[in-house]
């Protein structure tokens, strides 16, 4: 194993949180389902070595579902990975819109306790249907150059499943894709039960 392998299990290994980095379904490799979601006709880098998607239920009116999904600002009151978001401009969420985030990496035996910095700038959406950004994220001694994530939202009888497909590049985390995949991949199925939490509670009130 190479030493920047060594780093990247060290560092993944105690960085439960950081398996939200790109954001909030069971874990698996997006390989064992077929096809792939888009937003416009756009979706994940399929080239990626590292990809996984993810899908849940939600008890809920689809209106409450993207209203808690794409109002940036409020994510860190419902999902605890994020510790900070800031909008980079004003409005609804539109192609070209932009924010920033934050969410904590503790100290490892080779990486100093960080911050990853997460910059997602908004490529396609279609309000109450889907969205798709993509960006790096950022912190000492971990990086991840591009991640690509796409949301679907299908209002079904009861409620709403949203669908979430994602994928990263950067040498670092291809340096061990097993175990990237390990890692990164639950961040999905923490975001996913957060934003089920945050909508059902929403409806009992």
């Amino acid at each position: 194993m190479s030493d920047i392998a060594r780093r990247l299990r060290t560092a993944l290994l105690a960085l439960p949180i950081a398996a939200g980095l790109l954001g909030a379904a069971p874990a698996q490799a997006a390989t064992a389902h077929p096809g792939s979601l888009t937003c416009q006709g756009k979706g994940i880098d399929r080239t990626a070595q590292l990809h996984h998607r993810a899908e849940t239920f939600i008890k809920a009116p689809l209106s409450t579902v993207w209203r808690l999904h794409t109002n940036v600002e409020s994510w860190p009151h419902w999902q605890k990975p994020v510790t900070s978001m800031k909008r980079l401009d004003p409005g609804r969420l539109h192609p070209g819109s932009q924010f920033r985030w934050t969410t904590p990496a503790p100290a490892t035996p080779s990486t100093p306790a960080t911050t990853l910095v997460i910059t997602s700038t908004v490529h396609q959406v279609k309000p109450g249907q889907c969205i798709r950004w993509s960006g790096p994220a950022i912190g000492q001694g971990l990086r991840i150059d591009k991640g690509t994530h796409v949301w679907n939202f299908v209002p079904v009888r009861g409620g709403v499943i949203v669908r979430t497909e994602e994928s990263w590049t950067g040498s670092q985390i291809e340096a061990d894709p097993a175990t990237a995949i390990k890692y990164l991949a639950p961040g999905l199925d923490l975001w996913l039960a957060d934003l089920k939490t945050a909508a059902e509670a929403h409806c009992r009130h």
